[in-house]
C-alpha cells in the first residue's frame, strides 16, 4: 500500500515547531506553545477508533510511564469520544487533544490527509519537539495502517531530558 499523500509541507528536524492549537479532552483549549519548557512527543492520527490508532495510543501509554516527556496525540476526533476512549482504555500517560476546530495540525502542520476514505482528517506522523520547541525527531508511517518506530521517538525524547 502506498503512502497516503497529506497536504504538507511537514515541519522537519531543526525547524521551530509551528503554532499548534487544539481542544483537549476536557473541551479545553490549549497550545503546544504551553507546554515550552518540556519535551513533547507529538503523535498525529486519523481517529482513536480505528485499530492502528487505538493500538499506537495505548502502546504510548504503556511505554510513557517515567519517560520524563509529555506525549499528546492529535487527531479530528471530537473532545467526548477522546474522553470515552481514554477512560475505557485507562489512558493516563497520553493527552489525548482534538484539531477539529482550529486545524493547525491539518493545515499549519501539513498533516492532513488528502485523499481517500479518510481525507480530511489526520496522517500516521511522529515528532519529538525539544524543550525549546524545536522539531527533533519526525517520522511519517510509510502507510497508514503501520505502527509508528516507537524506539525511535522514544530514543529521540529521551535523548532530550
Amino acid at each position: 500500500m502506498p503512502q497516503p499523500s497529506f497536504h504538507g509541507p511537514l515541519p522537519v528536524v531543526g525547524t521551530v515547531a509551528p503554532t499548534l492549537r487544539y481542544v483537549k479532552a476536557d473541551r479545553q483549549e490549549g497550545r503546544l506553545s504551553d507546554l515550552k519548557g518540556e519535551v513533547v512527543v507529538l503523535i498525529a492520527f486519523p481517529s482513536v477508533d480505528t485499530k492502528t490508532c487505538a493500538l499506537e495510543t495505548r502502546t504510548f501509554n504503556e511505554r510513557a510511564t517515567g519517560l520524563g516527556a509529555v506525549v499528546v496525540s492529535i487527531s479530528m476526533d471530537l473532545p467526548p469520544a477522546l474522553t470515552r476512549f481514554c477512560a475505557a482504555e485507562g489512558i493516563d500517560k497520553v493527552m489525548a487533544v482534538s484539531d477539529y476546530r482550529y486545524r493547525d495540525a491539518a493545515h499549519v502542520w501539513g498533516a492532513a490527509l488528502m485523499e481517500g476514505n479518510l481525507a480530511g482528517t489526520l496522517a500516521r506522523i511522529t515528532w519529538v519537539i525539544d524543550r525549546d520547541g524545536v522539531v527533533r525527531y519526525l517520522e511519517v508511517a510509510p502507510e497508514l495502517g503501520a505502527e509508528p518506530d516507537y524506539e525511535g521517538a522514544l530514543n529521540s525524547a529521551k535523548s532530550l531530558l
